[in-house]
């Protein structure tokens, strides 16, 4: 099944490609390789804001963790020309959680992208990952993800 037809099958649609905040470009390709740039915790209500270990739980994080991945899918669909179904694979995350000083479930909270992109992908969403502690992000967001994709 594609993979815009199985993302309808899951009741995902992806959001519009944000735009840069700042001076930078939110993807570069080089290659068949798409780097997208950070994708911060947002969702049609706003941004995801808090602090992990400070108010905000692993769940809760892990699901602020989902929506950065659905922003990476949409730089990716924006990189295909608006065809998902272009994506290869996803070759790397970089996740940064928002979290105090004696946090240390970093990597359960970016499992929420993980996932996700598992979930929706099968086997060409699994991925090479790192997720670190932040001590403040921009905006004051929960999770701000990065990735590295293969396109056709």
């Amino acid at each position: 099944m594609s993979i815009s037809k199985h993302l309808e099958t899951m009741g995902i649609t992806l959001p519009d490609a944000a735009a840069p905040a700042a001076n930078y470009v939110p993807f570069v390709q080089v290659g068949d390789i798409v780097y997208v740039s950070g994708q911060i915790s947002q969702n049609a209500d706003g941004l995801i804001t808090g602090k992990l270990g400070d108010g905000v739980d692993v769940a809760a994080g892990a699901a602020a963790a989902q929506t950065c991945a659905l922003g990476l899918l949409a730089q990716v669909r924006a990189a295909c020309g608006g065809d998902i179904d272009r994506l290869v694979r996803v070759v790397k995350l970089t996740g940064f959680v928002n979290s105090t000083a004696d946090f240390t479930d970093q990597p359960k909270v970016i499992n929420g992208a993980s996932d996700f992109l598992v979930e929706a992908l099968g086997e060409s969403g699994r991925h090479a990952r790192s997720a670190v502690s932040a001590a403040s992000l921009p905006l004051g967001v929960a999770v701000e993800i990065e990735g590295i994709f293969q396109i056709r």
